[in-house]
């Protein structure tokens, strides 16, 4: 499981940390594991020309060490100090390793084709989102140069995940202790490029930001028991598709199908094309839980309804989720897309799309239900205000019907005992693996998608097995 904590959180901790060991310790450590993280980016220091954009406080002073280090090993290593009072004993470091220093408006030592690496050491994570002008007038002077961010990218939200004024974009960004929110909610996640986390020795407590990591999923998979059989292993219902949408119901009943449940009732308009394709999918009977919603159409509020008078558990999709008015009263996964998720709050889709935390945690206390909201980085909040970042998938998922595939795939989960947050959590990062898995072909589509499921979900479940 992958952490982020908030700024607040990571201070704290550094606080004991800080009493016990020598003054300057704690920034030396973060230095060297800076360093190393540039010396790898670049394959190697000796004779890189690497520039140095620093700020005020910790963050220029982890960028200074970094620097000062580096210039050891053979790098030429200029800073530029964008403030008049910098972190004084790194500056001074940085000179007695050979480095250069000057104000940010003197005479430029070297252009941007010449220089190596930008390390962004201008705002740490306490500072305000969005860059002064002389950061802003820095950065233009060297455009393309590749660049790594020490902690986060200078001018994001660290603890939100907002990107509100001018901000830096790097490659990669080398942070301390933990991840931040902003390394896995987007938009900013969007610039940090690759995180490569640096242990300093915090102690930390659970974060309520969490992402789930490849051994997570599969130990939170269900596995039928020796004497189960196809009840005990959870019955899906599903409720999707019409006349004008008969492709939604087979791509659901696809995702729904990829084994992880015992048996798959279908009831709708396009019960033949389902049959013909899933001969193994049944009628109407008792489920465990049900997937309402897509492409449902004008019948989407009546299956809804349908649905709500089983009490189980249930995931409520595309057209359903316009006929939800107030809190579920059963367990339930909400799966909307940005534009959805702003109708069902009664705000403009932008609004959704900058601030993606905030929104999804209110949407999910509004209904009192698991709130996954679809995107680049799909979030998954509790009413608790727990969330799980989705960390998988590719640019190639972006395609008609993959929403669908997901639904399903959720729901198999929910029938077979798994609880909503964790079987859309779940649910969200087979998907993403599944497209990635597929698009090492080339381009997908959500039924390709579908069909990958079986073989992610027996690479967890059989590490190491050979697949014909």
């Amino acid at each position: 499981m992958r952490h982020a904590h908030t700024a607040a959180e990571v201070r704290a901790a550094e606080e004991p940390l800080l009493a016990s060991l020598p003054p300057g310790a704690l920034m030396q450590r973060a230095a060297l594991g800076l360093a190393h993280a540039v010396i790898d980016f670049l394959g190697g220091a000796y004779g890189r020309r690497v520039l140095l954009l620093v700020g005020p406080g910790n963050n220029g002073g982890d960028a200074l060490w970094a620097g000062a280090y580096l210039a050891r090993r053979g790098a030429s290593v200029h800073a530029e100090l964008l403030a008049d009072e910098v972190h004084a004993e790194g500056l001074a470091g940085l000179r007695a390793a050979g480095g250069t220093a000057a104000g940010a408006e003197a005479d430029r030592r070297w252009r941007a084709s010449e220089i190596d690496v930008l390390i962004d050491g201008i705002v740490g994570i306490v500072g305000r989102p969005g860059l002064r002008p002389s950061a802003q007038r820095a950065l233009c002077r060297y455009p393309g140069v590749p660049v790594v961010a020490v902690d986060v990218p200078s001018g994001v939200d660290v603890d939100t995940g907002r990107l509100p004024g001018d901000h830096v974009r790097a490659d990669l960004t080398v942070t301390f202790g933990s991840h931040k929110i902003a390394h896995l909610v987007a938009p900013a996640a969007e610039v940090c490029g690759a995180v490569q986390l640096v242990d300093i020795g915090l102690s930390l407590p659970p974060a309520a930001v969490r992402s789930l990591q490849a051994a997570d999923v599969a130990r939170l998979l269900p596995r039928p028991a020796e004497s189960g059989h196809k009840y005990t292993r959870g019955v899906l219902g599903v409720r999707a598709g019409s006349a004008t949408y008969p492709g939604a119901a087979l791509l659901c009943v696809d995702g729904a199908g990829s084994g992880l449940a015992g048996m798959i009732r279908y009831q709708g308009a396009a019960a033949d094309a389902v049959r013909l394709r899933h001969p193994e999918v049944v009628g109407e009977g008792r489920v465990q839980a049900w997937v309402v919603g897509p492409g449902s159409g004008e019948d989407a509020g009546q299956a809804l309804a349908a649905c709500l008078a089983d009490d189980v558990p249930l995931v409520i999709d595309a057209d359903a989720l316009a006929h939800l008015d107030g809190p579920l009263e059963v367990p339930a996964v909400l799966t909307p897309h940005a534009g959805e998720l702003a109708r069902m709050l009664g705000v403009e889709r932008e609004s959704v799309e900058q601030d993606q935390l905030a929104h999804v945690r209110r949407a999910a206390e509004r209904y009192q239900a698991v709130v996954l909201l679809k995107g680049p980085r799909t979030l998954v909040a509790d009413p608790s205000g727990e969330v799980l970042v989705n960390v998988t998938g590719t640019g190639w998922l972006g395609t008609a019907g993959a929403g669908d595939v997901l639904a399903g795939l959720i729901g198999a989960l929910l029938a077979s005992g798994v609880m909503p947050w964790q079987a859309a959590g779940i649910g969200a990062w087979l998907h993403g693996a599944a497209a990635t898995r597929a698009a090492q072909h080339g381009p997908l589509t959500a039924s390709v998608v579908a069909a990958t499921l079986r073989a992610t979900i027996g690479d967890l479940l059989h590490p190491g097995a050979e697949r014909s």
